[in-house]
């Protein structure tokens, strides 16, 4: 049946800043940054990243305005810029922009658990993983999903049996680090590698990150949108 809505959605796609990357014209390279002087929990969750992310690397932001960084990454031929923030030393939040031109998403974040951590807890290879999108439906959610897919090559290495998981349910995000663990011919199971945490989406923002002057394609507005428990933007 035709469906003009998810028509509209895929020459949207076709065309947004994210096309490069799902036309193999760019291979992602992802630069990881923190607050200035980040908690030792901020840092092993910067860490924990750079090792399930292929082609990423954790700096030193020093004391750089983030609207000053975006041009030097770009220069560097970085596609993506994670900026994980904090509070009480404890990470709760993470900036995700798609460089050159946005967009830029805001999440929370909790429940930040380190793979180490994680009981029977696997160990982590350089092997390139699959990426597994689940239960985003909405026109807002395929960007999210696309911006999140951005962040890994698109050709996984399944020698490693490596997959990561950004699953949607309700509107919370929940990231998940796994290994195929094949018991016979006929059973498989999961084996978790870590880390795990949950993201709950704050903001879009059109371009790259400008907190004064940027164009919101959605804001999450918590007297206006969290009226019913079966309304999700996801």
């Amino acid at each position: 049946m035709f469906c003009p809505i998810m028509t509209k959605v895929a020459e949207d796609e076709a065309n947004d800043e994210m096309s490069a990357y799902f036309n193999r014209l760019t291979t992602p390279k992802i630069v990881i940054i923190s607050e200035e002087r980040p908690s030792n929990r901020t840092h092993l969750l910067m860490r924990e990243l750079s090792q399930c992310i292929p082609n990423s690397e954790v700096r030193d932001r020093r004391k750089s305005d983030i609207k000053k960084i975006i041009p030097k990454a770009i220069e560097l031929d970085y596609t993506d810029m994670i900026v994980v923030n904090e509070d009480h030393k404890e990470p709760n939040g993470l900036l995700l922009i798609h460089l050159p031109n946005g967009p830029t998403a805001y999440f929370r974040l909790s429940n930040f658990k380190r793979g180490r951590h994680i009981r029977g807890h696997g160990r982590n290879t350089g092997h390139v993983p699959e990426v597994i999108l689940n239960n985003f439906t909405t026109r807002l959610g395929h960007t999210v999903a696309r911006m999140l897919a951005c962040l890994f090559p698109q050709s996984p290495q399944f020698k490693g049996r490596k997959a990561v998981t950004f699953h949607n349910q309700r509107d919370y995000i929940f990231f998940r680090h796994h290994r195929y663990m094949f018991k016979n011919a006929k059973k498989a199971g999961l084996q978790e590698i870590g880390p795990r945490f949950t993201l709950k989406l704050r903001s879009l923002q059109k371009g790259t990150f400008d907190s004064k002057f940027g164009e919101y394609i959605w804001k999450h507005k918590r007297r206006q949108m969290d009226t019913s428990r079966r309304r999700f933007h996801l």
